[in-house]
């Protein structure tokens, strides 16, 4: 074990932990689910830590040797290096404060070495002062949510698009067979199986759409903003950089509110993608309620299909 302190006093680090004091606390304050934070949340932490250093490096506030082993530190986690020393339990108290702190550790820990000193020498690299520079929990765990909901999405709407082409395929193939149609479970009038598939690729299709829409809304950070809202403790000129490069290491078309105040105060963007989500997921179960009833069977069911 190695000894580290915080206001709270002296606590005890495993000796080859890239975490310190403030994870160790945590994991110890939250062991609830057994859970760790999702890979893809991880990743969009440490491209804010690595934005925000390349962007204090900018203005000078940086050193660049620190800047430099910070972004070597956050270029390793981003090639998969590390990710067992994230280690607070994805539910937690503080509004994600222990696991940007535990991201602040990883990194510095890490730059600490590439800077040739030993782990926990926060006289090299400081969690706080350095990797968290310019930034609060209330700015950096809002954008990273966001990042990671973006990069989530990328996936989903491939998957997506798979399934509606699959669907289509079968509407093609489907489209001379007719059957009863029913409302309520009662029968009613007929239709072609090959309709009904197409109409279950058509409401994937606009379920895609929906998602990329309210996908708009979660691409306005309030990244800059730090506590409140107000950027106290960030330069202008750092709100404008980070954004900028945020989206070069993400990929993703990402703006700055509009306001910080208000963008710091409202989730209504994640909201509003999160609707989506959820509407997506009716359709999905009423089609997968539809395919298991028509494969029902094979004696006394509907038996109209076989899955």
């Amino acid at each position: 074990m190695r000894r580290e302190h915080d206001p709270l006093g002296e606590f005890n680090v495993p000796v080859d932990a890239y975490y310190g004091v403030q994870a160790a606390r945590a994991r110890e304050n939250f062991p609830i689910s057994g859970l760790g934070p999702h890979p893809a949340f991880v990743r969009a932490t440490v491209m804010v830590k690595k934005a925000a250093a390349m962007a204090n490096a900018g203005t000078g506030r940086l050193p660049k040797s620190k800047a430099d082993a910070i972004i070597a530190a956050a270029d390793e986690v981003l090639a998969g290096k590390h990710l067992a020393h994230f280690v607070v339990d994805v539910f937690q108290a503080g509004a994600g404060t222990s696991h940007n702190m535990n991201s602040n550790e990883v990194l510095a820990n890490r730059a600490i070495e590439l800077l040739g000193g030993q782990r926990g020498d926060y006289s090299i690299v400081h969690p706080n002062d350095d990797v968290n520079m310019a930034q609060s929990t209330n700015d950096v765990i809002p954008t990273s949510m966001k990042i990671a909901m973006l990069e989530v999405l990328v996936g989903l709407q491939e998957s997506l698009a798979h399934m509606r082409a699959a669907l289509e395929a079968k509407a093609h193939e489907f489209d001379t067979i007719l059957k009863p149609g029913r409302t309520h479970m009662q029968d009613a009038v007929p239709i072609r199986l090959g309709q009904e598939f197409a109409a279950y690729a058509l409401t994937i299709k606009r379920a895609s759409e929906r998602l990329a829409r309210a996908s708009d809304a979660i691409k306005e950070l309030n990244i800059g903003a730090t506590a409140v809202g107000t950027g106290l403790n960030a330069e202008p000129e750092y709100i404008t950089a980070v954004v900028q490069n945020l989206r070069k290491l993400t990929g993703f078309d990402m703006r700055g509110a509009e306001s910080l105040v208000q963008a710091t105060q409202s989730m209504g963007g994640v909201a509003e993608f999160s609707s989506a989500i959820r509407g997506l997921a009716i359709d999905l179960n009423k089609i997968a309620n539809d395919l298991r009833l028509m494969s029902s069977g094979p004696f006394s069911g509907f038996g109209e299909i076989v899955l």
